[in-house]
């Protein structure tokens, strides 16, 4: 671990070494117990403190009446309260020397003045104490690396290199299952509710130094500290990504997130500016926002904007060719080299334009291998958009009528399809270029289950595809304008 990242602030929040719990209990059905049910199923490894005045154990852990009972002072509180004796549970905490914590506990800010004088008080104790907190009116965080979930949803993703900053608790969570049949994971994923303490701008600069996070992605409902929150994201782009989702655009987005967390959001356009300035990618939805994580964070930087297609029919083909032009994308005509490459691999009915038809490769080597090998050597090409079919089903027909059982017939397909698989996703690493696969099948086939495994990003549109490309290209000329302009890491 870089000593960078455990001098943050935030490191010990993120990666304590022991946690108090207070508002758990052995009753199952509670939220308190949903979580710290949560942090044991992650499979934490550092000591646990249940806080509880009547149970002497909570969930087969030794419980204490109060924080100075217990035998040390630990790096986290987790406090899941009634919203009036949380102020009093944080002085005790930060009297005992607990330097942070998470305030899962909602009613303030965003409740009225009552509860804004409340908030007021949980900074005031924060600043006296020298204590840092998530929330309040938050989930916390989910780091796999350190086996922590404060969430109350089961984490059931490995971990991974996307960091999340969200202003809501429950995107957070509804994320787990997505990044689960992708492959994906968090490397942090951290909830700030009402930013009274911590906000989007210090989990910026958590995840900006933070080794496991190759790409972050935001959920934005305000920026309470604009200039800082360009200054820092400015500086963190250029080390890596980042990508923001803002609900706070329409007059209803601006209502409901002033309900939700207490935030102020602005006008679309201003938003389009800060995040401009700031060097971050929008995406304009939530679907958005994971494809161009994962493609940013997977896949290396295009040199500019040209792709090609290649394509086993017309269809998905101009699809893709549409979907190209309209997110900005070029499709120049290839090489004359590349052409000569191209003509014994692809039949006469096939097309040797921009995208490439092939109709049907000769051999599945031409299709996985051989053909797209080409497109990446031609130097006018920067990213490389390719349609998958499914040939496991295509294939094992033809084995089993040379007389093998079905059963054998499947093995050799499958084996057969997991080399061609193997070479394709070496093509990123051979030709320092991206590339992204699209298909109209579903994702759990294979081979396209094996793609996804193997860290080639596959997605279930043109249009997903294509934009994801034309995010990359973005990000790659937003880095480079910040370098003209002297910005440094």
């Amino acid at each position: 671990m870089s000593s960078s990242i455990t001098q943050n602030p935030l490191y010990y929040l993120i990666n304590p070494r022991g946690i108090a719990f207070f508002g758990a209990s052995n009753n199952f059905i509670n939220m308190g117990t949903m979580i710290l049910n949560s942090v044991l199923n992650m499979g934490y490894e550092g000591q646990i403190y249940p806080i509880h005045p009547k149970e002497s154990t909570v969930l087969g852990l030794t419980a204490y009446t109060a924080i100075d009972q217990t035998p040390q002072a630990p790096d986290l509180a987790i406090l899941v309260l009634p919203t009036k004796i949380v102020g009093d549970v944080l002085e005790q905490c930060g009297r005992r020397g607990v330097k942070n914590a998470v305030v899962v506990s909602g009613g303030f800010q965003e409740s009225g003045p009552e509860g804004a004088a409340m908030q007021e008080r949980l900074m005031r104790i924060a600043e006296q104490y020298g204590m840092r907190f998530l929330g309040p009116n938050c989930l916390g965080v989910a780091n796999p690396h350190c086996k922590i979930n404060t969430t109350p949803l089961p984490y059931e993703c490995g971990p991974g290199f996307i960091g999340l900053a969200s202003q809501s608790g429950s995107f957070v969570t509804q994320m787990y299952d997505q990044l689960r049949r992708l492959s994906l994971g968090f490397s942090t994923a951290l909830s700030v509710g009402n930013e009274a303490n911590v906000d989007l701008v210090d989990c910026l600069e958590y995840l900006g130094d933070d080794p496991h996070t190759k790409v972050i992605g935001m959920y934005v409902e305000t920026i309470r500290r604009g200039r800082r929150f360009v200054e820092v994201a400015r500086r963190v782009a250029l080390k890596k990504p980042i990508v923001a989702f803002y609900v706070g655009g329409s007059e209803t987005g601006r209502r409901a997130a002033l309900s939700h967390t207490g935030a102020l959001a602005g006008p679309d356009k201003l938003y389009d500016g800060i995040l401009r300035q700031a060097g971050v990618i929008r995406a304009q939805t939530i679907t958005e926002l994971f494809d161009f994580c994962w493609a940013l964070g997977s896949l290396p930087l295009p040199a500019g904007p040209n792709a090609v297609i290649q394509t086993d029919s017309g269809g998905p083909g101009a699809a893709a060719a549409d979907a190209c032009e309209r997110s900005g994308l070029k499709l120049p005509p290839l090489g004359p080299s590349t052409i000569e490459l191209l003509r014994p691999l692809v039949p006469h009915t096939g097309s040797l334009g921009n995208p490439v038809d092939i109709t049907f490769p000769r051999e599945f080597r031409n299709y996985y291998w051989d053909i797209p090998d080409a497109l990446l050597r031609d130097e006018n090409i920067h990213a490389l958009l390719i349609y998958f079919v499914l040939p496991v089903e295509l294939i094992y027909p033809s084995i089993a009528a040379q007389g093998l059982p079905v059963s054998e017939a499947k093995r050799q397909a499958v084996e057969l399809v997991s080399g061609l698989l193997d070479q394709t996703r070496s093509l990123i690493d051979v030709h320092g270029k991206p590339v992204v696969g699209y298909s109209f099948n579903s994702l759990e086939q294979e081979p396209l289950r094996g793609l996804i495994a193997r860290g080639m990003p596959v997605l279930s549109s043109p249009q997903r595809a294509a934009r994801a490309v034309a995010a990359m290209s973005q990000y790659a000329r937003l880095r480079q304008k910040l370098i003209a302009q002297g910005q440094t890491a």
